[in-house]
């Protein structure tokens, strides 16, 4: 079979703490990334960048910072569209107040504003967990909404309450087009991507896991709750501040504090649930399922409705989203709590395996 590492030997440390160890992966995934940057802007129009392709890339990266926190540090979370918010509207003030301001630096900016807020709100997390701590967490939202909806600062004091920002460049490449937006975002992810995935093989990486799996064994050993806890939160959080700014500057373009609603939270939890905690590929996993099912079912409903003569109204498609995705979850905690990710992960074991039964 292809899909074997017979004759791949290890001859050195570095060589045996690879990101991919199997020469197979390693060349997919330089395939794959190659043919998003290159393939899908010449395969792919205008409709598919602005309604799947730029939302899944933006939602995956903030689904990567949920993951660490969620999935990697056990810490549940119910902010994490509040820390998009702070991303984005700190990016955004960063962007107008400071004369010449590059963009990237702007972004990253609304990341580390995330940071502290993140940190702030994850001080509960020394004292409490579990249902305690995604109520603390959940604080963060109601009040993130409620300042960026009173406070006129945040808005630079327009009437209206939204903000928009447009012109966007980069060293003189102008991000106007779909494309130019997709690969910008695309830079972005794999960078964190890279980045994150590093950060999870790494000491730090190891103390948030065994925090997760059992934190009065993991104080025990020498691991210092406090700052594993509040690292994970810091690294969540400027990586979900980061998408924020992402998701107002480039998808948006325009935007208000409903757009980091509590539904988001919801949503980025949805997405780490179902494409797997602790894993990096989950992540992505949950981004395209979020984004593509509601397309998939406003598009396959009223076809179904139309042949049994039936008319399908658009509140009944959105009532069948929220059916779906509660079915889904349950259906994953209880039939495989690892999500999407642990399947694949199934199938490329049997891979390496086959013919052979396992």
């Amino acid at each position: 079979m292809f899909y074997r590492e017979n004759g791949q030997f290890k001859t050195s440390y570095r060589t045996d703490q690879q990101i991919f160890p199997i020469a197979q992966d390693r060349w997919a995934i330089l395939a794959l990334v190659a043919f998003a940057f290159i393939g899908v802007p010449m395969l792919v129009d205008e409709y598919m960048f602005r309604a799947i392709l730029i939302p899944f890339l933006i939602l995956a990266l903030a689904a990567l910072g949920v993951n660490i926190l969620v999935g990697y540090c056990g810490q549940i979370s119910l902010g994490s569209g509040a820390f998009m918010a702070v991303g984005a509207y700190m990016a955004y003030n960063t962007y107008i107040r400071i004369e010449g301001m590059p963009l990237i630096i702007a972004l990253l900016s609304g990341g580390f504003f995330a940071t502290l807020v993140g940190i702030l709100f994850g001080i509960p997390s020394l004292r409490v967990k579990g249902l305690y701590l995604a109520v603390a967490t959940l604080a963060a939202q109601f009040f993130c909404d409620w300042a960026f909806l009173r406070i006129g600062w945040f808005t630079n004091n327009t009437a209206s309450g939204s903000v928009s920002v447009s012109n966007l460049s980069v060293l003189g490449w102008t991000i106007n087009t779909p494309v130019e937006k997709y690969l910008f975002c695309l830079g972005f992810l794999v960078v964190f991507a890279l980045l994150a995935k590093n950060l999870v093989r790494s000491a730090i990486g190891r103390e948030w896991m065994a925090i997760r799996d059992m934190d009065v064994a993991a104080a025990v050993i020498g691991i210092r709750p406090m700052y594993a806890k509040l690292s994970a939160f810091a690294v969540s959080s400027f990586i979900v501040g980061v998408a924020g700014a992402l998701w107002g500057f480039v998808h948006l373009g325009s935007w208000e504090p409903a757009a980091f609603s509590i539904d988001r939270s919801f949503q980025l939890l949805f997405m780490v649930i179902i494409g797997g905690m602790g894993s990096i590929m989950g992540s992505f996993f949950g981004a395209a399922f979020i984004v593509v099912l509601p397309i998939f079912l406003n598009q396959f409903l009223p076809a179904v409705g139309s042949l049994v003569g039936v008319e399908i109204s658009t509140a009944a498609i959105s009532h069948t989203e929220f059916m779906v995705f509660g079915a889904l979850i349950v259906w994953f905690l209880i039939v495989e709590p690892h999500g999407l990710a642990r399947l694949w992960s199934i199938g490329k074991q049997k891979l390496r395996l086959w013919p052979f039964p396992h």
